[in-house]
């Protein structure tokens, strides 16, 4: 599995958390930013993260800011984004279980650290239940193909 991750400067510290996680854990991450000491908008980073899913390069995406909100609004205007902000464990197990969530979002002024990784590992374990859930993601493909340009990808 191959991660990118991004966060805008609220949400620096809590990925810098995440990529050290993703590191310990040998999962493969690249970071499209920003830095340290940086201030940026959400907007660019979360585009530059959701591309690389989109296009399948890579398999998933986390973006931090400070909400996890502007995040996920952005990444979901990319084809294929299946972007969920999660606040708590339940919500991270329930985005992969049922959703087939491919990216993640995180507040880095909601959710403290601990608990940060903590949802990410639940959301990095845990699959797609597929069957009767497929059946709604095909409805979201179809929903993507009516209203992007280039449609649904198979």
């Amino acid at each position: 599995m191959k991660i990118a991750t991004a966060s805008d400067h609220a949400g620096y510290e809590l990925k810098k958390g995440i990529t050290a996680y993703l590191s310990e854990k040998g999962i493969k991450y690249e970071d499209f930013g920003c830095g340290p000491d940086e201030k940026v908008d959400y907007v660019d980073y979360a585009e530059k993260a959701a591309e690389r899913v989109s296009s399948g390069e890579y398999d998933r995406a986390i973006l931090v800011c400070g909400t996890g909100l502007g995040m996920a609004i952005v990444a979901n205007k990319h084809k294929g984004i299946r972007a969920t902000s999660c606040l708590d464990d339940y919500t991270a197990e329930m985005s992969r279980k049922h959703n087939d969530s491919n990216c993640l979002t995180l507040g880095a002024r909601i959710v403290p650290l601990d608990e940060g990784l903590n949802i990410v590992r639940i959301w990095l374990e845990t699959e797609f239940e597929g069957e009767r859930h497929q059946k709604r993601i095909d409805k979201i493909f179809d929903i993507e193909a009516r209203n992007f340009k280039s449609g649904r990808e198979e």
